[in-house]
């Protein structure tokens, strides 16, 4: 594996600051999304515009329900209905490509009725393709939507993949889609290679804030998979956005991923996996209803509440599951709400509501040995158990968690360039708000340095340029260069900007 080198990491520069520079108003919420109408997925870009790389090749295709373009037409239609393209077989991850079996379900080889062709599990007993499954194959395309938190098993069938298409000489092709949670926050501790499994199979946080095309490039290349990979871009993504933001239909990855809403707690309340209280499976609000027999949920609520927690709130709530833990039992518990997902933290939020209920119920209250896979390590269960606060707990991990910020940066298809900053500057040129002309080309040229080590991919050398942009500004305020409405607007969206490599 190569060495998690030192870089910061990425999150978006808003495409606003020229009309902010311009106007000096604020943006509705619906220019904040605009941007979202010119989305195109991955399977779109490859279908309008490079289908000729699939041309005289046979395909295997490895998919689910989610894999839809953006009129919510299969790709295992479009691909096999396609004059141009020679689909020859399909491979299922967990829940299978019709998306009808149950987490944790086994399903063999069978043949899809709808198209003929075989479909192999890479669920179960065989995660990794086999050179038999592959024998026919070409190029294998992945196209499956993820959820954004580091247990969902699709990367690994995706990584599995990968490896399984170089150790055959078989190119692989990722169709890019949004990570739901938005590609700017990164949580959770960095997984010990210890606790490998497939629900965490590489190094990487619990909330890595990555599309599967990015985490593709980052799995091939640091841990060594060797795949002829191919990522088919997005268009008009931008870091910032959620799925909500985007005017994507919400297509269950999972049978128990039923809306965005699952998606946004899911990295923090899954952790209830590990532990002998329900997760909701079986209700139907899966991960948004947590609850046992043993629980008061009004005290839970109460208590849980009083935390005041970021864009949260509980309400009591009382629910008999219908399959999975505590199936057919009345439990006690919580119904989650979230109501700001610009500041809920899911990951710390799901560790205050382990935490609240093994503190308030040890006689009732167990872990179990899938608690440490879910987490990636033993220490956090442990620190529980000690009594530690949830804050000291998240304050450890957080020079690990760094360390991959500062690698991901390398891998990440999508962040906005520092010439939209450039424009500002030139706006206010425009304006007069410069003492004089040099001191307006000074910042410029200096964002022109900036511009060149983006397009070099240096992006240690962006963030060391940018500080010396910050230290331009100050010296011109100091000295009258630049009017306090430049000198504010300027800084604030050089933040901005600079929260990508941050």
């Amino acid at each position: 594996m190569k060495k998690w080198f030192i870089l910061p990491v990425a999150t978006v520069f808003t495409l606003s600051a020229l009309s902010v520079a311009a106007t000096g108003t604020e943006q509705t919420d619906n220019d904040e999304t605009e941007g979202s109408e010119d989305l195109k997925l991955g399977i779109d870009v490859l279908l309008e515009d490079r289908i000729d790389e699939l041309e005289d090749k046979n395909v295997g295709l490895i998919t689910n329900p989610t894999g839809v373009d953006e009129d919510l037409n299969s790709i295992v239609d479009l691909l096999h209905e396609h004059e141009d393209v020679d689909l020859v077989s399909m491979f299922g991850p967990e829940h299978g490509v019709r998306g009808d079996a149950q987490a944790g379900d086994d399903v063999d080889k069978y043949i899809d009725e709808q198209t003929g062709l075989p479909v192999y599990s890479l669920y179960g007993d065989t995660q990794k393709p086999t050179p038999e499954m592959l024998e026919d194959v070409d190029v294998l395309l992945f196209d499956i939507q993820d959820v954004g938190a580091r247990f969902y098993t699709y990367i690994y069938t995706m990584a599995y993949a990968m490896e399984a298409a170089g150790e055959n000489d078989v190119e692989m092709m990722v169709l890019d889609r949004p990570n739901p949670l938005g590609g700017q926050d990164v949580a959770g501790p960095v997984l010990d290679p210890d606790y490998a499994s497939f629900v965490g199979l590489y190094p990487i946080p619990l909330q890595h804030g990555m599309t599967v095309g990015e985490l593709a490039q980052l799995f091939n290349e640091e841990f060594e998979l060797d795949a002829d990979l191919t990522v088919m871009e997005m268009e008009g993504w931008e870091r910032g956005m959620k799925y909500d933001d985007t005017d994507l239909e919400w297509v269950l990855p999972s049978p128990n991923m039923p809306t965005f809403d699952t998606a946004v707690v899911y990295p923090g309340t899954t952790l209830i996996e590990g532990t002998n209280v329900s997760e909701g499976r079986g209700t139907t609000k899966p991960f948004e209803t947590i609850g046992a027999p043993f629980i008061d949920g009004t005290a839970l609520a109460e208590e849980l509440n009083e935390l005041d927690l970021p864009g949260v709130q509980f309400r009591a709530a009382y629910f008999t599951p219908m399959f999975s833990k505590h199936e057919g039992e009345l439990s006690g518990g919580i119904e989650i709400h979230v109501q700001d997902d610009e500041v809920y933290e899911s990951l710390e939020t799901g560790l205050h509501i382990v935490k609240t209920i093994h503190d308030n119920y040890p006689e009732d209250f167990e872990f179990d040995a899938f608690f440490d896979n879910l987490m990636g390590n033993s220490w956090v269960r442990e620190e529980i158990e000690n009594g530690t606060s949830v804050d000291e707990i998240i304050d450890n991990w957080q020079d690990d968690l760094e360390d991959f910020k500062q690698t991901r940066n390398d891998y990440l298809l999508y962040f906005d360039s520092v010439t939209e900053l450039r424009e500002v500057v030139e706006t206010f040129e425009e304006q007069g708000a410069f003492a004089s002309e040099e001191a307006a080309r000074e910042l410029l040229t200096h964002l022109t340095a900036v511009e060149q080590f983006e397009q070099q991919g240096d992006m240690a050398k962006v963030v060391e340029h940018m500080e010396g942009f910050y230290h331009l500004l100050d010296n011109q305020q100091e000295n009258d260069q630049i009017t306090d409405e430049a000198y504010q607007t300027l800084t604030e969206e050089a933040d901005v900007y600079m929260e990508q490599w941050q």
